[in-house]
């Protein structure tokens, strides 16, 4: 049973965003399977970086609309995603020097890292984007 299911709640309107957004739902809920069937460190650790480096990848898209468009709250955006992925680099040292090892607690902090984020923060955005014709 998938961690998340992609629904358009989720949605901001935005093709490019949206595609982006289920990888990351693609990548915990991977994540999450791969804990749940015991893999070992290298496939835990496998999915976790490719998490880690799509969550900077996908910041990176959104940070460029936001500069191409004049989104009045790129500032406050970017320091958000600046300490979101301070918190995955943090949570990624911590399972290497832990030998691997991704809890339950993890899992829900990345569960509820992209819900809070996607329907809080990135909301925001959506109508300004669509306003310039970004779809």
């Amino acid at each position: 049973m998938a961690l998340m299911n992609w629904d358009s709640k989720f949605s901001v309107r935005i093709k490019e965003i949206d595609d982006q957004h289920k990888k990351l739902f693609d990548l915990i809920n991977s994540l999450h399977d791969a804990m749940k069937a015991g893999k070992g460190k290298d496939a835990l650790g496998k999915v976790l970086t490719e998490l880690v480096d799509y969550t900077v990848y996908h910041f990176g898209t959104e940070e460029k609309l936001f500069q191409k468009y004049g989104y009045p709250e790129t500032a406050a955006h970017k320091k958000e995603h600046d300490n979101l992925k301070k918190q995955a680099g943090e949570l990624k040292s911590k399972f290497e020097k832990e030998g691997g090892v991704i809890t339950i607690e993890v899992m829900n902090f990345l569960r509820d890292w992209l819900n809070n984020h996607i329907l809080k923060i990135d909301m925001k955005y959506g109508p300004f984007l669509n306003s310039k014709g970004v779809a």
